[in-house]
């Protein structure tokens, strides 16, 4: 899939270049490969199942921009879209039809939602959830859990997983002591320890999760731990928030909650809702929503909020979800992916574990089974790290972390999906 390698090695020079003005020379942390090691590739362009870098080098991608692009990059219908959208005006800072159509057609899908405010990320959505359930309860704790990330808000930087695991870091510095002190963390997957957490702390506002992690990788949650989560926050008065950024229209049309069968109080969505531009959203009951400003007194703004580029572009890819068969064709897919790609590691005496919902994945580098934290940390990141760069070799764009989730996306056929495992077993002869 690779296109023939040149002299040229623009990556290395754009790289050198950004980290002189910008940190590490990337604006997210994982871009960076610390992870992995070796130079980022700078991306020129995408298409389908596809992105090629500044060098001219085609590479089939799993991440996807991590996850939003359940279609495919550049998708025909969005494209056109998205220009006649520019040529009416990018942005208005003030209401816009779109913003309704996209807000009928998250509630239509997402069982627990009934009002919706659109906001610009998944961090604005975390972040505006929890003041929410502060204001709501007048309690000040909240419960996370290790390994799930929920973005970079103060509140919820804490045991964090994802771009923080994969540097190595401890808590951020910058986030107060005082505001971490009314972060609990817990072990994902693990009663007892809610259980306990409740015994010890009696204002806790909310508790929020990943109810697929897509943050330490995929880790779905086991039989009974999301029901345990509803009981146990409804016995006490707490609310529960499911961070469904990156499983909201990603593992079904009403993400994880539909698929579980579990009503969160609060929902926060992002990544796929605006079709591959900037977006978040977070939703509830109408009673609940309602003390949003300016109905309630919960302050929550923004500027960009529900532009028409990003409403547009999620309008559409909601729209196209509606189709069941295309959840019915990720699944099969995305089973053929991980099924091949265990089989090579197996057959080449590799030990990996294979975790996957729907059409998010992750292989660990371990022989043990991955349920959260503890146990996705065992996994030998320095072999996959040689892995990432022989598949990079072979055509093959996987996330540059242990830690993160993979995507499949309708673009990605079966002889799309055929070249990939081709690919694998190919690294994993040579890495043997």
């Amino acid at each position: 899939m690779a296109a023939p390698e040149t002299d040229q090695n623009k990556s290395a020079r754009l790289f050198a270049r950004a980290v002189e003005l910008m940190p590490g020379g990337v604006n997210s942390p994982v871009r960076a490969f610390r992870g992995v090691g070796g130079t980022p590739r700078f991306i020129r362009s995408a298409k389908g199942a596809t992105i090629t870098d500044v060098d001219g080098r085609t590479y089939i991608d799993y991440v996807g921009s991590w996850g939003p692009m359940i279609l495919g990059h550049a998708d025909d219908e969005i494209v056109n879209a998205l220009a006649s959208a520019a040529a009416n005006g990018t942005s208005f800072g003030a209401p816009n039809e779109l913003e309704i159509q996209l807000a009928d057609e998250i509630i239509d899908a997402v069982p627990s939602v009934e009002m919706v405010r659109m906001v610009n990320s998944g961090t604005e959505a975390t972040m505006s959830a929890i003041r929410l359930a502060r204001g709501v309860t007048a309690r000040d704790k909240i419960v996370k859990f290790e390994g799930c990330y929920h973005g970079h808000a103060d509140s919820l930087l804490v045991k964090a997983g994802s771009g923080v695991a994969t540097l190595g870091l401890p808590d951020s510095p910058g986030v107060p002591a005082s505001l971490a002190q009314h972060t609990l963390t817990v072990p994902f997957n693990d009663v007892p320890a809610i259980d306990e957490v409740f015994k010890q702390h009696a204002d806790i506002a909310a508790v929020i999760v990943e109810p697929v992690v897509g943050n330490m990788g995929c880790v779905p949650p086991q039989t009974g731990f999301l029901n345990s989560l509803r009981e146990i926050t409804t016995r006490h008065d707490t609310l529960l928030i499911f961070d469904e950024v990156m499983t909201g229209f990603r593992v079904a049309r009403g993400g994880a909650q539909q698929l579980y069968g579990i009503t969160p109080d609060i929902t926060c969505l992002g990544k796929i809702i605006g079709g591959g531009l900037p977006v978040g959203a977070y939703g509830g009951s109408r009673e609940l929503m309602r003390n949003i400003a300016p109905t309630g007194s919960i302050y929550q703004a923004g500027t960009l909020s529900g532009n028409p580029l990003a409403m547009t572009a999620g309008i559409l890819t909601l729209r196209r979800l509606r189709d069941k068969s295309i959840y019915n064709t990720l699944e099969s897919t995305s089973a053929k992916l991980c099924d091949g790609l265990s089989g090579a590691a197996k057959a080449a005496g590799f030990q990996t574990i294979t975790n996957r919902v729907g059409s998010m994945c992750t292989n660990f580098f371990t022989g043990e089974p991955v349920v959260d934290w503890v146990t996705a940390n065992k996994s030998d990141r320095a072999l996959y790290g040689r892995f990432f760069h022989a598949m990079l070799d072979e055509g093959v764009y996987l996330a540059p972390s242990q830690f993160e989730a993979g995507f499949v996306s309708i673009a990605h056929t079966d002889e799309v999906i055929d070249q990939t495992i081709e690919a694998a077993r190919n690294v994993f002869r040579l890495i043997g």
